[in-house]
């Protein structure tokens, strides 16, 4: 059974340093999962126009908008506080 690919929003508040700090973090996990997904990293104020197709939203800064896909906070790959959790939040709503 083939499992589809999914498309991960990685999005920080301003340049793209955290953003590729947690996307880089989001792609290991998967890789090591088995995962086939597509991460697309922008700005929060881009998110809208990535939207379309994602089955998740990770963030290193606030959104105060709901794109109607799930968000995790990506701030504990940036701080390694809450990092297992975090993990574990990602792959329940990529496995489901």
């Amino acid at each position: 059974m083939q499992i589809e690919k999914k498309k991960i929003i990685v999005a920080c508040g301003g340049a793209v340093a955290t953003s590729t700090v947690a996307a880089n973090s989001v792609r290991a996990l998967c890789k090591g999962q088995g995962l086939d997904v597509e991460i697309v990293q922008c700005r929060v104020s881009e998110i809208g126009s990535h939207i379309h197709g994602a089955s998740l939203i990770v963030a290193t800064s606030k959104v105060s908008k709901d794109y109607g896909v799930p968000f995790i906070s990506g701030m504990p790959f940036i701080s390694g506080v809450g990092v297992v959790e975090t993990e574990k939040a990602i792959l329940d709503v990529l496995k489901a």
